[in-house]
């Protein structure tokens, strides 16, 4: 199962290095919306300390949902989401995998530029780093979550819209949890509350989605 486990990884990883495009496509983007905030909002630096950790999670969500549309659809139309189905090893790991593979190509990045792009929201040191800290506790709960919807809508093609309308409001809670604990690091205090919130809502998530991912996958199918 754990070598299952790797080969999808592996598997994976190699598909999006080879489509580049749409790999990077979410990073832009992500790059964009950030870099507009603060010339829509002007130079008013109390402003952009106020708005910039809420404007950044906002944009890490809709940078995760624009990355979704093709997670499976591919697999669908080339019949590799129905071999994996009919394996012998556990449909729930091998989305799974899938899964952490796309947390690893769409979301590591978005954190990984996240110190550059605060430079406009000209944010403490300490409100950088609880922004990266609530990003790395809060996005696997955004590609698990997200991971449902893409199942659900795998025989679509151009259901970016439709994913968006499915889990907006299952990721409103992990936005206000991670903006807020964002916020309080801004401005010197302690994030242990959210920040255990947004944890929990990863494991939560860890726990459910990849059940619910699996059983989306045969409707799907069916």
């Amino acid at each position: 199962m754990l070598q299952a486990f790797q080969l999808v990884i592996s598997r994976e990883l190699q598909m999006a290095f080879r489509r580049w495009s749409d790999l990077a496509l979410p990073v832009i983007f992500f790059m964009i919306v950030c870099m507009l905030f603060p010339l829509a909002v002007g130079q008013d630096q109390a402003i952009l300390q106020k708005i910039g950790p809420g404007a950044i999670w906002v944009a890490a969500l809709l940078a995760t949902l624009l990355s979704l549309n093709t997670l499976y659809r591919e697999d669908f139309d080339d019949g590799t989401l129905e071999q994996l189905a009919l394996s012998t090893q556990p449909l729930t790991i091998l989305l799974l995998a899938k899964t952490v593979a796309h947390w690893i190509v769409t979301e590591l990045p978005l954190i990984a530029i996240t110190p550059l792009l605060t430079l406009g929201f000209n944010l403490p040191a300490e409100g950088v780093y609880g922004l990266m800290l609530t990003l790395l506790a809060g996005t696997p709960a955004l590609s698990l979550l997200g991971s449902v919807g893409a199942a659900l809508t795998a025989g679509l093609h151009q259901a970016s819209g439709l994913i968006a309308l499915l889990l907006l409001p299952l990721t409103i809670p992990i936005l206000i949890f991670g903006a807020r604990a964002a916020d309080l690091a801004a401005s010197g205090q302690s994030i242990a509350g959210p920040l255990y919130l947004l944890g929990g809502l990863s494991v939560l998530a860890l726990t459910l989605c990849p059940f619910a991912t699996a059983a989306a996958v045969r409707v799907s199918l069916d």
